[in-house]
């Protein structure tokens, strides 16, 4: 299911945005000090491309331990990212699911747009991995959060 539905958001318009983030990637690679931004949007730029069978996550989450990215300066960066750029993709994530959400067929891409939309605005710490990794990290940290709790 997800290869089709990968295909026709593809050709229906996924690749403009994701022609988007990797143009935002190219002028932040050109600045010098964007290049941490560039990696991210190269990577969810990709992403946009086929998102279906994928998730993003934070990489806290997922290693189980924070790094830069996910730490203090990441929320910097993302508030940076922000400012200069993360909206204008969100904005065009927003107005893309619109038009898909005008045809009743396209709601699965709108609420897709609707989440990329999200990553758009703090792409920093983030990773996309398959969903069933996602998942299992996920309850992963909730088994650890659990045991703490219980150990009070």
């Amino acid at each position: 299911m997800s290869v089709i539905g990968n295909f026709l958001w593809f050709i229906l318009g996924g690749v403009f945005m994701g022609l988007g983030w990797w143009l935002a990637g190219v002028l932040a690679f050109v600045s010098i000090i964007g290049i941490p931004w560039g990696r991210a949007c190269f990577v969810i730029g990709t992403f946009t491309f086929f998102p279906f069978g994928k998730e993003a996550i934070d990489r806290e989450d997922l290693s189980g331990q924070g790094d830069i990215g996910t730490g203090g300066f990441g929320t910097l960066g993302n508030i940076i990212w922000f400012i200069l750029a993360g909206w204008w993709l969100a904005l065009g994530h927003v107005m893309s699911a619109i038009a898909c959400f005008v045809t009743i067929i396209g709601i699965p891409f709108a609420v897709q747009h609707l989440k990329l939309a999200g990553i758009a605005l703090a792409p920093i710490g983030k990773t996309i991995v398959d969903k069933e990794v996602a998942s299992a990290a996920r309850g992963r940290r909730a088994d650890a959060e659990l045991s703490r709790i219980r150990k009070g």
